[in-house]
């Protein structure tokens, strides 16, 4: 059964949005809602508003949007009843039993289950005869037996079907298997294991879940580490190895490293803090996740390529995110581990000085451009400047920026006032640019053409805007939604995205439910409450939303009868002269 509405009226009453998001969120009053940074992307300037009386939330930089349960959906990656339930736990409630969110909630908890089973039997398998070679590599690698232990390592044997047998004695079905990844289907229909010959690394969630494995091989066979492919549970972009145990022993500082073993080895020499990515660069998401539980943070990537190139890509997302950045660059072009076990007892002692020491993202970065250029030559002296000039044009302290123009200008001999110049005509430029790009951008969603959820809107932008007009006046003025409903039937929408939206809102409105979107908000996605919600919060209040309502009905009537470009570039003559023949007629 779906969760009873009378139980989400009573949870809609004890609940307020604002409440719940200021727990995530720092909120300021600015008129009638609340305004804050987007826990959703990174910004510098708030976008992010929250309507206390109509119960929603839109972010007029990201477009996120929704109700309170949308936002705990997003924020804390649930679906429907967990967020739900977690409400209700706040609001000192209890969801009523054998509640159910559709499939996908039992599938998610089935999927749980079944990686926690396969957890299990890699840990065993690794300490059996099969796991010699694997036990024997992680111990050659400096892990203790607690350490092993501690983060649950494993061992997938050779064979490409004993997980999937011991997983169907467990009750597990060849389905649920392939959709967490343990298994694959072949051509001919039959699924063996995804995992062979490899160290296994549990990734696990901040709730404590399996959710995901990572494999190393110990030969030279490509590819080295695999990963756990998106699954109902995982998404390898909104996670991070070991952050369920770096929360809360970072102390405001989480490191970022590149592998799995780089974590470990951190772990087990006290640095706890210490989290990866999971087979990706750095993401927006991961560096928006690392924000909520560090005010710092240090990149520890390899000194190869790969690593600087990774390094400069995560440095502005961690930036933008609002953390403290640092570099910390090992030398000999070691990674962590190899420093540490090179080392030995006095490893820990020496890495702990070389974060210390560590520089912060724009030391680094000013550092790698002054390596490319030679300062003795007047035109590469003129190039650097002006490179440095550009990065110096993105910070936004005024301090910050007028520290690196002094050692700038030490360094090269030119006037600190000729770089502050250099400075701001850059600033300028990009400030030009990203208006420009600004404009653009709400030119075409002014038009419609880059809707990618209501794609017909362009070529019915009229009837589309009355139709998003009618949503809004239903959401906030319940004697306009009978009025709306009394008049138009859902086969009277224009564009089948508004109309989708509309059917839930009729139906609700006919059964005399309230059309509130938390009401909606588990027959919608959560794309679809945020477009609900951005069109409820770029809608002005009507003075007399009856009349207004009347005004749009008869725009959506109009806008019925009028032929898209689409039919019109198919039209046959004949009609083609009918419908400019109606169009006449109108107009007389």
């Amino acid at each position: 059964m779906a969760i009873p509405d009378e139980f989400i009226q009573e949870l809609k009453a004890r609940t307020d949005i604002a409440e719940v998001i200021s727990s995530y969120v720092q909120l300021k009053r600015s008129g009638r809602s609340m305004m804050g940074l987007c826990p959703f992307h990174s910004e510098r300037s708030p976008s992010f508003s929250v309507n206390r009386e109509n119960g929603y939330f839109h972010c007029f930089g990201c477009g996120a949007g929704g109700d309170v349960i949308t936002f705990i959906r997003k924020i804390e990656n649930m679906d429907y009843v967990e967020a739900v339930t977690l409400l209700a736990q706040r609001a000192g409630m209890t969801v009523p039993e054998n509640t159910t969110d559709s499939g996908l909630g039992q599938l998610k908890v089935r999927i749980c289950e079944l990686n926690r089973e396969a957890a299990r039997f890699y840990h065993r398998q690794l300490y059996s005869e099969k796991g010699k070679e694997a036990l024997s590599y992680l111990r050659g690698r400096g892990l203790t037996e607690k350490t092993i232990i501690h983060f649950g390592l494993g061992y997938s044997p050779s064979s490409r079907y004993e997980l999937v047998n011991y997983l169907k004695e467990k009750g597990f079905s060849a389905n649920e298997m392939v959709q967490a990844n343990v298994a694959v289907k072949s051509q001919r229909g039959y699924i063996f294991d995804r995992f062979s010959d490899r160290v296994m690394f549990p990734i696990i969630d901040l709730k404590g879940q399996v959710i995901a494995f990572g494999g190393r091989i110990m030969s030279d066979v490509k590819p080295k580490y695999l990963n756990t492919s998106d699954t109902p549970v995982f998404n390898k972009s909104r996670n991070l190895f070991s952050l369920q145990l770096a929360k809360n022993k970072a102390g405001g500082r989480l490191i970022l490293v590149e592998g799995y073993m780089d974590v470990i080895a951190l772990h087990q020499a006290g640095f706890e803090g210490a989290v990866a990515t999971l087979g990706t660069a750095l993401t927006e998401e991961q560096a928006m996740l690392m924000k909520k539980y560090a005010e710092e943070v240090v990149v520890c990537y390899d000194a190869d390529a790969a690593g600087q190139k990774a390094t400069e890509r995560a440095l502005p997302l961690l930036r933008k995110a609002g953390v403290r950045v640092r570099v910390l660059r090992i030398p000999s072009g070691k990674d962590p581990d190899e420093f540490m076990r090179s080392y030995g007892e006095q490893g820990p002692a020496r890495f702990g000085m070389l974060i210390e020491r560590s520089g912060n993202d724009m030391d680094y970065r000013l550092s790698l451009l002054r390596s490319s250029f030679h300062l003795e030559i007047p035109e590469q002296r003129v190039e650097y400047l002006t490179r440095c000039a550009e990065l110096l044009s993105r910070l936004e302290n005024p301090v910050e920026q007028d520290v690196y123009l002094s050692r700038l200008a030490e360094e090269t001999g030119v006037e600190k006032s000729a770089i502050r110049r250099l400075v701001q005509k850059e600033s300028g430029a990009r400030a030009k640019k990203e208006q420009r790009t600004s404009q653009r951008q709400v030119q075409l969603q002014a038009g419609g053409r880059t809707d990618r959820l209501n794609t017909e809107k362009a070529g019915r932008l009229r009837g589309a805007n009355a139709e998003e007009a009618l949503l809004a006046l239903m959401l906030l003025e319940p004697d306009a939604a009978a009025l709306i409903v009394q008049k138009l039937t859902p086969d009277g929408f224009v564009t089948s995205f508004n109309r989708r939206i509309y059917q839930v809102m009729h139906q609700r409105v006919l059964e005399g439910k309230e059309v509130s979107l938390m009401d909606l908000s588990s027959q919608l996605s959560p794309e679809e409450m945020s477009r609900l919600a951005q069109i409820a919060d770029r809608r002005p209040r009507e003075n007399d939303p009856l009349s207004a309502a009347g005004v749009y009905l008869g725009i959506l009537e109009e806008e019925r009868g009028r032929m898209t470009r689409e039919q019109i570039a198919s039209a046959d003559e004949e009609t083609l002269r009918e419908e400019i023949e109606r169009l006449r007629r109108k107009k007389q």
